[in-house]
């Protein structure tokens, strides 16, 4: 079962041996104070993933031929997704949702902010006007788009906080510009490594795009702080793309796929992996 984001990212509690103010102190048989004992230092914290699950409630995302809704692709995908990340004993997983409700652009990117994440992964599965059009595809976050397709795909998506009403409004873009700049040259570089992974994981078992990597002023990639990734599983506006993602074992390859470029992420960063 998955963990949601608020229970898996749970603050730990810290017990303190307090009682009317005053703290206990370890002592020796004779009731001398005592320094307490150094074992060794504390194995770092494991990475934290943090899983986006594209759209949700109110916001369907993209319709497939046969009325498949992207909300409900993403995050099938992402939860096989989180459980095979766990299973690898290396790293802490999260998910923006694992439930059917909306969460605005900002809030999945706080999300993120708020809890320290290593690496965050927005999964989507599209649609475009050209149902021929069919392939995954892997984005990180640029003032400008690589090409007119991906800045069509880009205004959709940043389109998306208008389910939430006039309460939740997405930033101009002249202040997507100002974001952009923003972001660290390390983050940069993490993007666009993982970008890397994605594309390399997929070749040999996932059908991809012609030039599957790619860049937009996407706005839910625009932590200025964690390498982010946005990734097309393919488009529900194509029919074959859309009858695989349909299927749990296309949808398992695909992690197993995603898994493999986490682990080859993190591995090549050298961050904080178990021994």
């Amino acid at each position: 079962m998955v963990v949601g984001a608020a229970a898996a990212l749970a603050a730990p509690v810290f017990v303190q041996a307090a009682q009317a103010g005053t703290l206990s102190r370890p002592q020796s048989a004779h009731g001398a104070v005592q320094a307490p004992a150094i074992i060794g230092k504390a194995r770092a914290p494991l990475p934290l993933v943090m899983l986006d699950p594209g759209h949700g409630g109110k916001d369907p995302g993209a319709i497939g031929f046969s009325g498949t809704y992207e909300k409900h692709v993403a995050e099938a995908a992402a939860a096989e997704l989180y459980r095979q990340l766990m299973a690898t004993g290396r790293y802490r997983v999260a998910m923006t949702r694992n439930s059917d409700r909306f969460i605005p652009l900002d809030g999945r990117v706080e999300l993120a902010q708020q809890h320290g994440a290593s690496l965050f992964v927005s999964m989507h599965a599209d649609a475009l006007n050209n149902a021929s059009v069919r392939g995954a595809s892997v984005y990180t976050h640029s003032r400008g788009a690589s090409d007119s397709q991906t800045a069509a795909l880009a205004q959709t998506e940043n389109s998306a906080d208008r389910f939430g009403g006039p309460l939740v409004q997405g930033a101009s873009p002249e202040v997507q510009q100002i974001l952009a700049s923003l972001v660290t040259e390390e983050a940069r570089r993490g993007s666009l490594h993982m970008a890397n992974a994605v594309v390399s994981s997929f070749r040999s078992r996932i059908n991809l795009l012609p030039h599957p990597q790619r860049h937009a002023a996407f706005a839910v990639l625009k932590s200025a702080q964690i390498p982010s990734v946005l990734v097309e599983m393919g488009f529900m506006s194509n029919r074959l793309d859309e009858a695989a993602l349909r299927q749990a074992g296309h949808r398992a390859m695909v992690a197993g796929a995603m898994c493999t470029a986490v682990n080859r992420y993190f591995a090549s960063a050298g961050v904080g992996l178990a021994g």
